[in-house]
């Protein structure tokens, strides 16, 4: 179980610790602003049973830590005031400054507003802190404590409530966290939400840590002591500072779980980190160590000469002591660790005045990138597969022929890099070469290769529409999307039509234009749609995509017309017969005391429109009314055929029976979507009887599935989720 860092901080303990550590600090703004946040939010309490104050005083301390200034610990000692209480932004910006007041409104959640589903408010959320962030950084930092106290209290959330924060900030805020260098606090987000994502293989990872404590303590020891005698030896500006430590729970899982390693096999599991004065001195030490113990094949990293996106720097090489077990060392100036713990808060921790905000823009410049994707595109959702696919922690850094270097996500193509380089690159983009060799554009690019990209001098050369499926970066598809939304508007409405045209017509949809307009007028009310054809041009080039709204279509299609159009026709009724209950918690119109059982070609589940099959000797077979073999008998409509299938309906006490149901997943490459695939059938927490995978000619991959629910609205939650997963083409319900 982690460490949830429960300690009750209070405000003198706030005062306490910024007289012990001698900083600048207004501490008379601060005691007000505590007195006004303890006013405020007078008789509240937590799910903790704390008096809610408690958790703005805890941020407070958490930012101390990191060195944040005065007006940072004021607004996050009111971060919650205009929120949750009937304070106002005017009623803060008058008794603490305007800046104060910016940084509350920023940190502050919008209110509820109409929106399509839960992920599209988290995003809306996200993009108001990301905008309010653009303007000052110091706003995502006060939000990444505040979660990180949340996280740390999660026991006391219900378990849905549990699962669904921790969702979040392992896909939101834990990248974030990254990209921003805030090491020690991305870390312990990754750790918290894997606790509650996955307590088992937390658990599992625990003991194999838990397992030998006092022999991995003991080496370590053993080895920072070797490397200190030889220090000794050596000639520093000052002596070296040396620390041992052993890699994140949550990122031993990715090296075991995720890359299927034995634990054995991860080098970097133990590590000594050496700081020194220089980065000279960095070179050297790393000659010494090399000296001191055997290195490790391929396993030396220099990210002094060619940093991380978000600013880190430091060697690190992989070696193995005496005792043959590998350790890395990373050595680091004291300048480069701090930026590596406290990232763009260093520069308030150490004091350092921005020249120019040149530092502090390059290191927020990713900010204006995902801003911008997320301009390109309709779907809100887009906004957080950026934070989670473009900034995650793992990176590659591909160098260009000039030799400047580019980082880039794991599995990124070519035609993403021929992006990042510049947009007009990637529209006229023909071929590629790396490192002097010619490769298809969806090669994927590995971490230092040298990467050339072949353009057209035709000024009207523009993307195709396939590499949407080649790209890894959201930032390459949203420019795609914007050339085509740009470029070829009839080309997409026409191209938008067939999809839902080919959509209707697989699901059986009887969607006519008519009604498709009303759906997206009163219902969708999707961004940029104005139109039938700017629904159309949207579906076209990428804008929305078709398998997240067809549930709410065919919902909103049988709450507004199928009831209509079910309706009799004015004219003679037709002969009413009793209905009677026939068992499974089915009623059939006219039946009684015969066998009813579910045809397994359709499975049906409570809640779906259901009809009989009367069969000789075999009592009544129910199926769906979307099922092949009705639907085929109603084209055929054959009198006497028709004759045998009958009304039927579930009963109102129908009791919630486990069925199987049959799942057809489409994707791109399924062999990289099956971790993604089985977490999300596994937070649902259904059994799975049947899983295979076959790959089909064209590359794509499908995946059958069959799990076991006990309703409809429990396997459309699913789907719902399945088609989320990135590069899943669709996920639908099957029959095999």
């Amino acid at each position: 179980m982690p460490d949830f860092h429960n300690e009750t901080y209070t405000i003198d303990m706030i005062i306490s610790k910024i007289l012990t550590d001698d900083r600048q600090y207004d501490i008379s703004k601060l005691i007000a602003a505590y007195e006004y946040a303890a006013q405020c939010h007078e008789g509240q309490k937590r799910s903790s049973g704390d008096p809610y104050i408690v958790h703005p005083v805890t941020v407070a301390y958490i930012l101390l830590d990191l060195g944040m200034d005065t007006d940072t610990l004021c607004a996050a000692l009111l971060h919650d005031v205009i929120e949750d209480t009937q304070a106002t932004r005017e009623d803060v910006q008058k008794r603490f400054g305007h800046d104060v007041a910016m940084l509350v409104e920023g940190v502050t959640k919008l209110a509820k507003v109409p929106t399509f589903t839960k992920e599209q408010q988290q995003a809306e959320n996200v993009m108001k802190i990301l905008l309010a962030m653009s303007q000052d950084i110091r706003v995502m930092i006060i939000k990444l404590a505040d979660r990180l106290h949340n996280m740390r209290t999660l026991q006391y959330r219900p378990p849905v409530k549990q699962q669904a924060t921790a969702f979040e900030t392992m896909n939101v805020y834990a990248p974030i966290a990254h990209r921003l260098g805030i090491t020690s606090v991305q870390e312990e987000l990754e750790d918290l939400s894997f606790y509650y994502l996955d307590p088992y293989a937390y658990a599992e990872i625990e003991s194999l840590l838990d397992r030998n404590r006092e022999e991995r303590e003991a080496f370590i020891e053993s080895i920072k002591k070797r490397i200190s005698e030889r220090f000794r030896s050596e000639d520093f500006v000052t002596p070296p500072q040396i620390f041992g430590r052993v890699k994140s729970i949550y990122g031993l899982y990715k090296k075991v779980y995720m890359n299927h390693k034995n634990i054995d096999e991860i080098y970097d599991k133990y590590a000594v980190r050496v700081i020194v004065t220089t980065v000279n001195e960095c070179y050297s030490v790393l000659g010494l160590i090399h000296d001191m113990f055997r290195p490790i094949p391929n396993r030396f990293k220099d990210y002094i000469a060619n940093q991380k996106a978000n600013g880190y720097q430091s060697l690190h090489t992989s070696v193995l002591g005496k005792e043959g077990i590998p350790f890395e060392v990373q050595i680091r100036t004291w300048e480069m660790h701090a930026n590596a713990e406290y990232g763009v808060a260093a520069h308030w921790k150490y004091k350092e005045r921005i020249q120019g905000k040149t530092v502090m823009d390059s290191r927020i410049a990713w900010i204006r990138q995902v801003l911008e994707t997320q301009q390109a595109s309709d779907d809100p959702e887009e906004l957080v597969n950026t934070i989670k696919n473009d900034i995650a922690p793992e990176d590659i850094v591909v160098m260009t022929p000039k030799g400047d270097s580019i980082s880039l996500p794991i599995g990124s193509t070519v035609i993403d890099f021929a992006y990042h380089i510049h947009t007009e690159i990637g529209h006229r983009t023909v071929g590629a070469k790396v490192d002097g060799k010619i490769v298809q554009l969806s090669y994927r690019l590995n971490t230092g290769e040298i990467c050339e990209i072949q353009t057209s001098k035709d000024p009207n050369k523009g993307p195709n529409r396939n590499w949407l499926d080649i790209v890894k970066t959201n930032e390459a598809k949203a420019k795609i999307r914007a050339w085509f939304k740009r470029e070829r508007r009839p080309e997409n409405i026409a191209a938008g039509k067939a999809q839902m045209e080919h959509e209707c017509k697989r699901t059986r949809l009887p969607l006519t234009t008519e009604q498709l307009e009303i759906i997206i007028k009163e219902d969708l009310r999707q961004p940029n749609c104005n139109s039938l054809d700017d629904f159309y041009a949207a579906l076209g080039y990428g804008g929305l995509t078709l398998t997240k709204l067809m549930p709410r279509i065919r919902e909103y299609y049988q709450k507004r017309f199928a009831s209509a159009e079910s309706a009799q026709p004015l004219g003679e009724l037709p002969e009413l017969r009793k209905p009677t209950k026939g068992g499974k918690g089915v009623i059939v119109d006219g039946v009684d005391n015969l066998e009813v059982k579910l045809a397994r070609c359709c499975s049906p589940l409570q809640g779906e429109k259901i009809v009989g099959f009367a069969t000789q000797g075999h009592g009544i077979t129910i199926h769906t009314e979307q099922c092949k073999k009705y639907r085929e008998a109603l084209e055929r409509n054959d009198p006497e055929e028709m004759g045998r299938w009958l009304p039927a309906y579930w009963a109102s006490d129908a009791p919630a029976a486990e069925l199987k149901a049959n799942i057809e997943i489409l994707c791109v490459n399924g062999m990289n979507l099956l971790n993604d695939v089985t977490t999300v059938i596994g937070e649902a927490h259904l059994p799975v009887s049947n899983f295979n995978l076959h790959m089909r000619k064209d590359g794509n991959a499908i995946i059958n599935v069959t799990v076991s629910v006990t309703s409809l609205e429990q396997l459309d939650t699913l789907l719902r989720r399945l088609r989320t997963v990135r590069d899943v083409i669709s996920a639908d319900r099957a029959a095999y």
